[in-house]
């Protein structure tokens, strides 16, 4: 644990990439190998569930601290940080300096952290003030990550991989492979899954074709492919990428990216977080079930309602069931759209150029399709099957600028965009142009001007700074700015707003998109009109008008604006529009209400 902790702490404090490539580099070379397992594990972006609520943490520091929790609250507020501020204000005792045989970070998660699990508050808080006492501040602050589940350090996946194949001196692609599910939760990080991940490539093929046929994989999928944002004039796109017809142009569709990967006659669904999906979507793995084992799709999960791509919130009702039952999977069917074949007949694909890929993607699913002739019953299903898992269609333009007016009709058809491919690419390993170019582009946000009305403060660099901000939009459009001016003083006396009356109805918070000035300049305007506070957040006189940008809108009961955004963010400050030119519900209803098309 303390050896954990110390490389915790030299993450943090450095920006620089390769001291972070080093840093894990030596700490994978000098700790035991079960110790080493778990911390690859939330390295590499393992999210273990939170073992102990906030609540007991926040009261048993506190009373092991002797504050009231006024005092606490203002220390959390300056610290920004809440695992920060527990570690801090705890007492140093006896019981904090190192014990005669630490315990190693394995031994922690395994025999004392998970077993917390289930435990009454009262128990909870005494064996979790115990543990504090062990540690030092550092070890304390670890801990209170770890028991909260709010672990984070500033280091990629990629970089845990180039740490782990420096370590273990293989190319970084394989090492890429070899972690492709490692930070599944239903599999506990072992010394022996460690030990796997840095054996020699002399001992393995790693699903490559030998002498013996194809080494097997099991279940395990292949790193993502992904691709880089075309934010480019469309002018400079014919020299740039030259004819259209060198690309493969597909829609960009909104839902969730994953694997298909069929082995030993079972079906394994894998999204592009690593997390095992097979058991959310029954009708997906039934629709693959006849693919040939040693058959890996790369493709996207969405709802397909009328003929079209339904929205990622309609989605997300999927995403948040554990049980999938027959009223669900009639009223919310989901196809799997195949966009490449990685793997057939147990032969790895992904160095072929995309253009031969294509075409045995679309072999392989016009056998799927084809009407077999033993019965008139039999030919129903696979075609009602196929149906559920798809091709996605290419997208054909005479020029960029055709295919741009197309893009621009991407809203109405329910989808994000374009995938633009080079046809002569290979299936590369995440975000690289080494093995070809892939390029998302996508249509302009969708943007409204919103009035800043409340504010809370940051956390880690930006503690102390207000950053997160909510907006809102008027009810209806005000008549003059008398009328909005009215508002806003009656904000100012802190009275409620009137029924049918004119007011400000909150719909989206946003923290990114403005720059450390900017931001600096808004904490400064949050300072001066502040009125009330509430926690960490404190309501504002308006004053602020700023243009919202977000990927996607929809209806939600749930909100009180009857809205809710994705991916909302601040595109700029509009300090050139007064608050009564402030958009309105109706024009983000408006944008919510419109219909889609399905894609051609």
């Amino acid at each position: 644990m303390k050896r954990f902790s110390a490389l915790y702490e030299a993450l943090d404090q450095t920006t620089s990439t390769r001291d972070k490539v080093t840093a894990m580099r030596d700490y994978f070379a000098v700790a035991p190998s079960a110790d080493a397992a778990w911390a690859t594990y939330f390295l590499a972006g393992g999210k273990p569930r939170r073992i102990v609520p906030t609540a007991v943490l926040r009261a048993t520091a506190v009373r092991e601290a002797g504050l009231d929790d006024a005092l606490f609250e203002d220390c959390y507020q300056a610290v920004g940080d809440l695992a920060e501020t527990m570690a801090l204000v705890l007492p140093l005792t006896e019981r904090s300096t190192p014990t005669a045989t630490p315990m190693g970070l394995a031994a922690w998660v395994e025999q004392r952290l998970l077993p917390l699990r289930g435990l009454d508050p009262q128990t909870l808080g005494e064996r979790v003030a115990g543990y504090w006492s062990e540690l030092d501040p550092r070890g304390r602050f670890l801990l209170n990550k770890l028991l909260g589940g709010g672990f984070r350090v500033g280091v990629s996946k990629l970089l845990v991989q180039r740490a782990l194949a420096e370590h273990a001196q293989v190319d970084t692609k394989v090492m890429a492979e070899r972690l492709m599910g490692y930070t599944d939760a239903k599999h506990m990080p072992t010394a022996a899954r460690f030990d796997a991940l840095r054996q020699s490539t002399e001992t393995e093929t790693d699903g490559k074709t030998g002498e013996n046929g194809p080494a097997p994989r099991g279940a395990q999928p292949y790193p993502f492919f992904l691709a880089h944002a075309w934010d480019e004039p469309i002018a400079s796109m014919a020299d740039a990428l030259g004819a259209p017809s060198e690309w493969l142009i597909e829609w960009k569709y909104d839902g969730i990216r994953a694997q298909a990967v069929k082995r030993g006659g079972v079906v394994h669904l894998w999204s592009r977080g690593e997390e095992l999906i097979t058991e959310g979507f029954p009708d997906v793995v039934r629709a693959l079930a006849g693919l040939p084992d040693g058959t890996v799709l790369d493709g996207e999960l969405l709802v397909w309602l009328q003929g079209a791509p339904a929205s990622f919130a309609m989605l997300q009702k999927r995403i948040m069931r554990k049980a999938i039952g027959a009223k669900m999977l009639a009223e919310l069917p989901v196809v799997f759209m195949a966009y490449d074949l990685l793997e057939e007949g147990g032969q790895d694909l992904r160095e072929q150029a995309l253009r031969r890929r294509r075409v045995a993607l679309e072999a392989l699913h016009a056998g799927a399709v084809k009407e077999p002739a033993s019965s008139e019953l039999n030919a129903v299903r696979p075609a009602r099957e196929a149906q559920a898992w798809r091709v996605s269609p290419r997208v054909v333009g005479a020029d960029w600028m055709a295919l741009d007016h197309l893009r621009n009709t991407a809203r109405e058809r329910g989808v994000e965009g374009f995938m633009v491919k080079a046809l002569d690419s290979a299936y590369g390993v995440g975000r690289t142009k080494r093995d070809g170019v892939w390029w998302k582009w996508k249509v302009a946000p969708m943007h409204v001007d919103a009035v800043l009305i409340y504010a809370q403060r940051g956390h880690g660099r930006r503690a102390g700074v207000y950053t997160d901000y909510t907006f809102a939009v008027w009810n209806r459009e005000p008549q003059d700015a008398a009328e909005a001016q009215r508002v806003v003083d009656a904000i100012t006396r802190r009275e409620p707003a009137q029924p049918g009356a004119l007011r400000l109805v909150a719909f989206a918070k946003a923290y990114s998109g403005l720059t450390d000035a900017e931001f600096a300049e808004v904490n400064r305007v949050i300072r001066r009109t502040g009125l009330e506070s509430f926690g960490p957040v404190k309501s504002l006189k308006p004053t602020l008008v700023f243009e919202i940008g977000f990927e996607g809108i929809g209806a939600s009961p749930r909100h009180k604006s009857g809205v809710a955004v994705r991916f909302p963010r601040m595109l700029r400050m509009r300090l050139d529009k007064p608050l009564h030119e402030a958009d309105t519900l109706t024009t983000l209803k408006a944008l919510a209400q419109r219909p889609i098309v399905p894609p051609p």
